[in-house]
């Protein structure tokens, strides 16, 4: 039977030290996993291409992130002669620091009793949650901008200047499919959109904790969560919208002249910055730590020390946060087997799906969204599982419509389908047999006729 549960509010001085043992295990949790992810990439990617990929130190090769990270700690540092010292050494920090702070507010687990008392399993939970992530994933342009500025190249420049382009015309899209989620739940902290894709029906809850859906954000927001993984492709830099580093065209892109712990220090912010998208695609739109047809981690902290549906337990603290990492490394997955298996766009079709097509769509969305909200609401459709089914089939038909418009022919189109070019029908060419019998001592003696 779901009801209130007082497991007491931490001190003072519990509070700070549990909130400093979160935030330095999340942040050794974050490393370890951004220099795994390096090996699953350059596993999965030889997977792919039918090859063994690194497998020489360490059993498997599981200590091939060691070696790399030594590597890099033993190779020269360089400084171009007329770059911007200050600049060029603090890019790298300003392109890694934003998405090792978003973890700070993404719920990772079931909220934990102790004997000091309820300790939630989140380093910062801030008012503000999402507006938080909004802001700070906004600030790795700065990183890759100031890179390309302060090398002096023009190659590192043309770099910055793409990668700088392309975040800030995702960053619209990526911002606006957010805001539905904002319209069902009523509110932009991360724990309580996590409790309203929860089931929690009981009338011992009600009035106390936020109403539920019921159901994952996934499928009454589908279109909002396709917007949102495009989006994130984009702005993590990755294939097939990694145009800031290509190596075709840019040498390497914005951190050309980067070596040592310096391009490290990239490496990591793209990672750390894959893991973070992956997190939040699990956290908005999969339930977070939620476990799927279990209602047994159904709960919500409602006040300190308080928590609001199914009674917390260590153990189902360490269930959820299982389930918590295996929806994000799934994500992680999908972002390498993209990269893997789907080719480089153009730079003006990256700009063209941008702003001809993701921002129209998402500000339309928003619209759809609003007034199928407001007719639910109006013909006193109870908010719950029913609720989310509804704007499931509206999304369905909305995702089939948009996917049916942006086709490859009809609206991304290149430079040469803009203005079609009639086939050019090759003219029948017509040879004189003397000009051939005079020119030709390659002839043989039947082309003479001398047969």
């Amino acid at each position: 039977m779901e009801q209130l549960h007082d497991i007491g509010a931490l001190t003072d001085t519990a509070f700070f030290w549990t909130s400093l043992v979160k935030a330095v295990i999340a942040f050794l949790v974050v490393v370890v996993a951004v220099a795994m992810m390096t090996l699953a990439e350059r596993r999965v990617s030889a997977f792919i291409q039918d090859r063994l990929g690194p497998n020489r130190v360490g059993p498997f090769g599981l200590l091939q992130p060691i070696a790399d990270g030594l590597k890099n700690f033993l190779k020269e540092e360089t400084l171009p002669g007329q770059a911007s010292r200050l600049y060029f050494v603090l890019a790298p920090v300003l392109s890694m620091a934003p998405a090792f702070i978003l973890f700070a507010v993404i719920p990772f687990a079931a909220p934990l009793p102790t004997p000091w008392g309820l300790v939630e399993m989140i380093v910062a939970p801030v008012p503000i949650g999402i507006l938080f992530v909004l802001a700070f994933s906004s600030l790795g342009v700065y990183g890759i901008f100031l890179a390309g500025w302060s090398s002096n190249n023009k190659y590192s420049l043309l770099g910055g200047l793409r990668g700088s382009a392309q975040m800030v015309s995702y960053e619209v899209a990526l911002g606006m499919s957010l805001i539905p989620i904002f319209m069902i739940v009523g509110n932009v902290t991360i724990p309580e959109m996590v409790w309203a894709q929860q089931r929690s029906v009981d009338a011992a809850v009600a009035g106390v904790a936020p109403e539920t859906l019921g159901i994952w954000f996934a499928f009454p927001l589908g279109l909002a969560f396709f917007l949102f993984v495009v989006s994130s492709f984009a702005e993590t830099n990755r294939l097939p919208f990694d145009l800031p580093e290509a190596e075709a065209e840019l040498v390497a892109g914005y951190h050309a002249e980067y070596s040592s712990m310096r391009f490290a220090l990239f490496m990591m912010g793209e990672y750390a910055h894959l893991l973070t998208a992956s997190a939040l695609m699990a956290t908005l739109f999969f339930g977070g730590w939620d476990i799927p047809f279990w209602r047994g981690d159904n709960m919500v902290v409602v006040a300190p020390g308080i928590v609001a549906g199914a009674e917390p337990a260590v153990w189902k603290t360490i269930l959820t946060f299982f389930s918590f990492a295996i929806k994000t490394l799934f994500f992680a997955f999908v972002f390498i087997w993209v990269r893997w298996t789907l080719p480089r766009f153009r730079y003006d079709q990256i700009m063209d799906l941008g702003w001809k097509v993701m921002l129209p769509t998402a500000l339309a969305y928003i619209v759809l969204m609003a007034v199928s909200i407001l007719a639910l609401d109006s013909l006193a459709v109870p908010y719950g599982l029913g609720y989310g089914l509804i704007l499931t089939a509206i999304n369905l038909i909305a995702t089939f419509v948009f996917l049916y418009l942006v086709d490859s022919d009809r609206v991304i189109m290149g430079g040469s389908a803009k203005r079609p070019v009639p086939p050019v029908v090759p003219e029948a060419v017509v040879v004189d047999r003397e000009e051939l019998i005079g020119a030709g001592s390659a002839l043989t003696p039947r082309d003479r006729g001398e047969e």
